[in-house]
């Protein structure tokens, strides 16, 4: 007995040095060994010592869970810290290292009653301001889970100085169900005004490259996409949830079969029963094709990214808007804040619209968009490339592309469009459609002031053109850039700059107040 006594006591003591000097994964070993020990140990009669062995075993779940919450291990931590307080319920420690990983685990409501209850045991004027810090960061992070309010506005008027702001995961009025387009998709469940937030969820795994005003060459590129998958592995080793979620995601085959999900298991708060999905050797094939198909770069037409060094690359896998489809008239766009993804109406949604994102460029011909979706895999079905299917086997708009093509006046492509338009009743978003698809042309015409003297008479209105194309389209940057342009260049007034600022939340969403967005708008036009 005195023999067991004393190697449990080394083993603690050997523990708690491994502790203090950080080094987690041997102290969760020596922490492992002794808690082994303990329970087998025969429990003592005497009450003082079975008080003394309950406190070191609490003390060893405790910093168990804090050493696994050190390396990512958090659903194990969180084991931990309960088994502690199975042995005391009020342990200050305990509730201190709970309260933050439910904190990392986006919990905020159980967070904030574990920072409540560590509040109350704490000793006067010992811990209370590091407590009502984190009581104030579980109210804010629960406000902005519940409702999507999310204000950047000084982080970007200060000029994306100083820490990317820390967000919260939200799920708005949204379900998963059976998509006409492809597979699943993402529906909304009422009406979304554009600009409001859809979703905002953190990356599983980011990777970024610094790219120096160069393209990454291939070499660079492989090393990226390996670095990235790894993180991909390592975090999904570390939460069978998260394993069990992607392998939810599509891997490009057999859409129409696959089962369409319940959005609830992806929020934060929904325990998953583990299955045989979370147990035994990763299916790295399997993975390769979930990444190939679902990552998502943040260089994308669809994106916008916040920051102040614009000269990065990245490429990351978030789980819900892996669940997006294409249109090549999109009705959400998707923003890049650090490592998260805020995805937000581009134009007013009614419910039971389906969300779609543009996985390509949507303001190009029909032919260019047929050869980037071959590279996604898609065959897009959508009423624009089935009306301009049909409208460019017509020779004239053959004609006017090949003019294109071969250096023709922009100026003069626009006029001969508008006029074959005409002459073939061509009205309403059949116009914008063909609009969209001849931006390049439009824009290099409004922009040139030969162009518009010779042509400015009898070509649409500036205005008229905008907003024809945003109907189609959505908000989109480049539509945002000349209308700053044009503003710039003849001024305007207050209903102009209202037109540019209420384009200027389709593009970025309602995530600053005015004056912050005017801010965006400088950059939108200096960029």
């Amino acid at each position: 007995m005195e023999e067991m006594t004393e190697q449990m006591q080394n083993l603690r003591s050997k523990a708690t040095e491994l502790f203090i000097r950080e080094e987690w994964k041997d102290s969760i070993e020596a922490y492992s060994h002794f808690i082994t020990l303990s329970t087998q140990h025969q429990t003592p009669s005497d009450p003082d010592q079975l008080q003394k062995l309950h406190k070191s075993i609490c003390i060893a779940f405790c910093n168990r869970a804090e050493a696994r919450f050190n390396l990512g291990y958090l659903h194990c931590a969180l084991q931990d810290c309960e088994h502690a307080l199975k042995i005391d319920g009020t342990h200050f420690k305990t509730l201190l290292c709970k309260g933050k990983i439910l904190l990392n685990l986006n919990r905020y409501p159980l967070a904030l009653e574990c920072f409540r209850i560590a509040l109350v045991e704490s000793q006067p004027g010992g811990n209370s301001e590091m407590l009502n810090g984190y009581v104030e960061k579980c109210k804010k992070f629960e406000f902005l889970s519940r409702t999507g309010s999310i204000d950047l506005s000084d982080w970007v008027a200060n000029g994306f100085q100083g820490k990317v702001p820390e967000l919260a995961e939200h799920i708005g009025a949204v379900q998963i169900r059976k998509s006409e387009i492809s597979g699943r998709g993402m529906f909304a469940t009422k009406n979304i005004d554009a600009g409001s937030l859809i979703l905002v969820t953190k990356a599983i795994a980011m990777e970024r490259s610094i790219l120096g005003g160069k393209d990454l060459s291939e070499d660079a590129q492989l090393v990226m996409w390996k670095n990235f998958i790894d993180k991909v592995v390592d975090f999904i080793r570390k939460c069978r949830k998260t394993r069990v979620l992607i392998g939810k995601l599509s891997n490009g085959e057999d859409e129409e079969g696959l089962e369409v999900p319940n959005i609830d298991i992806f929020r934060p708060e929904t325990e998953i029963l583990e299955n045989m999905e979370s147990k035994g050797e990763i299916d790295m094939g399997k993975l390769f094709a979930i990444l190939d198909v679902n990552s998502l770069t943040e260089d994308a037409v669809s994106a916008n990214v916040l920051r102040k060094n614009n000269d990065c690359y990245g490429v990351g896998l978030w789980l819900l808007p892996s669940f997006i489809n294409h249109s090549c008239c999109p009705n959400v766009r998707r923003l890049h804040v650090g490592d998260y993804l805020i995805v937000h109406a581009s134009k007013d949604l009614k419910a039971g619209d389906e969300i779609t994102l543009s996985y390509f460029d949507p303001l190009c011909p029909l032919q260019k968009r047929r050869e980037m979706s071959m590279t996604w895999g898609i065959h897009c079905k959508c009423k624009r490339c089935m009306f301009e299917e049909e409208m460019f086997l017509k020779q004239e708009i053959k004609e006017i592309e090949i003019g294109l093509e071969r250096g023709m006046e922009c100026g003069g492509v626009v006029y001969k469009l508008e006029e074959h338009m005409k002459r073939c009743n061509v009205r309403g978003k059949g116009k914008a459609y063909l609009r969209a698809s001849f931006w390049s042309a439009y824009s290099e015409a409004y922009r040139s002031d030969r162009c518009m003297k010779r042509w400015g008479r009898r070509i649409p209105a500036f205005d008229a053109l905008i907003d024809s194309i945003i109907d189609v389209v959505g908000g989109d940057h480049r539509l945002l850039k000349i209308l700053m342009e044009e503003l710039k260049k003849n001024g305007g007034g207050f209903l102009e700059m209202e037109k540019a600022l209420k384009l200027a939340r389709e593009v970025y969403g309602k995530v600053v107040k005015k004056k912050a967005m005017r801010t965006l708008l400088e950059l939108c036009t200096d960029a």
